[in-house]
């Protein structure tokens, strides 16, 4: 909204200063400076409020040291997310960028689907919270939504770099070329590095290519189900989560401020998507947010996310990605949320396989998710968090390193 006031001040009036709101950079850091504030001054009103409403966890009995006194935590705290990254993004974003909608639905979807199941487990008294098939249903649902619209939409394009004359002195100096519509994606690691979904299709006739929305929708509901369910599975203890979460999402700002520019994406032959760059703004105040959370969310935690927020990191994590094409680099990127799910997957997996053959169902791990496993093993929780911590920069380091690493 303060775009567009700055915009016609500046045009209008020559007010000093206005210009700066044109800028991407300096919208992300007003951007970010303000989630920090609303999610660390606000928050605390927030926490106190769900104090006073007894909106607290219900915390089973696994056997894990210190798990007893997180009973009754204030929970739902993913509304301090929600609120610290909204406003923000409703004030100094592009409101008319199709990326930009995009998240705000998909914050709002995840965060109404987590909404739910929270509520339910708290006030329904319900352990077991929203059933997992109406769950999964809201996110194909989202993910039904980003898919057709990346698809169909018609802002939604990309710009070939051969149109494009760069001088000596690495100024743009003509951009050429229409932006074309494309299905194209990042394929990490290799030297023709750019996969079209297409080819999935093209093999059976060259008609046949009008029908790749057949690959690339269901691929869209595949990833933003995963990421959110790795998400929802990796908030089990303090600040986990969130600072997982933040180091995933401050790597894909680096890719779309790449993306979003025709230099960079110019100079690292990555794909230029017109548009992009305003991603920035609301990546900045999506990491504010999560920041500020952490304040609160760190060990001992005063309040928890709930699916509430859990969700919600999830589904936006994977949108961002799958906008700046780059969702293939997601089981590297938030290889904790890949580890945490697989660590399930395989526990439920070998504990029914042996059942059904030993007629007695045993265990890979000592308690899934994977970090509870470590909790088992008798490391403090802070430890754990912090070494995963390590682990997810580790992981984004390599990301970004794929850039040029081909």
């Amino acid at each position: 909204m303060l775009y567009y006031l700055f915009e016609y001040l500046e045009k209008q009036y020559q007010v000093p200063g206005a210009g700066l709101f044109q800028f991407t950079t300096f919208r992300a850091g007003m951007a970010v400076l303000l989630s920090l504030i609303i999610a660390t001054v606000y928050g605390k009103r927030i926490i106190l409020f769900l104090q006073k409403k007894q909106i607290g966890e219900t915390v089973r009995d696994l056997g894990l040291d210190g798990q007893k006194q997180k009973a009754g935590t204030p929970t739902m705290g993913g509304l301090i997310i929600i609120l610290s990254t909204l406003i923000p993004v409703l004030l100094f974003t592009r409101l008319d960028n199709i990326y930009v909608i995009l998240l705000i639905v998909t914050t709002i979807w995840m965060g109404v689907i987590g909404f739910i199941d929270d509520y339910i487990k708290i006030f329904k008294k319900d352990k077991e919270g929203l059933k997992g098939k109406f769950k999964v249903l809201g996110q194909v649902g989202l993910g039904l939504i980003v898919g057709a619209t990346l698809y169909f939409h018609p802002e939604v394009t990309m710009k070939d770099h051969d149109s494009t004359t760069i001088t000596e002195n690495f100024q743009v100096q003509e951009v050429t070329g229409e932006e074309v519509k494309s299905t194209k994606t990042t394929v990490p690691f290799f030297k023709n590095n750019e996969l079209d979904y297409s080819v999935f299709v093209s093999w059976i006739s060259d008609s046949a290519k009008e029908y790749t929305w057949l690959i690339f929708i269901p691929m869209i509901i595949l990833i933003v189900t995963a990421v959110s369910n790795g998400a929802n599975l990796t908030d089990g203890i303090d600040g986990l989560a969130a600072g997982s979460s933040a180091i995933i999402v401050l790597t894909l700002g680096i890719f779309a401020l790449v993306s979003g520019n025709i230099f960079f994406s110019d100079y690292l032959d990555v794909m230029y998507i017109p548009g992009a760059q305003e991603l920035l703004v609301f990546i900045a105040a999506f990491v504010g947010a999560l920041v500020g959370f952490l304040w609160y969310n760190t060990f001992p935690a005063q309040v928890f996310m709930g699916d509430t927020g859990s969700l919600t990191i999830g589904g936006v994590i994977a949108v961002i990605a799958i906008i700046i094409r780059k969702e293939l680099l997601i089981p590297v990127l938030c290889g904790i949320f890949f580890a945490e799910s697989l660590s399930v997957m395989i526990q439920v997996g070998y504990f029914k396989y042996t059942k059904k053959k030993l007629g007695e169902g045993k265990r890979v791990f000592l308690m899934a998710p994977l970090h509870h496993h470590y909790q088992k093993k008798g490391y403090h929780e802070s430890k754990i968090v912090t070494r995963f911590w390590i682990i997810g920069i580790l992981l984004a380091v390599v990301t970004v390193v794929t850039l040029k690493v081909r």
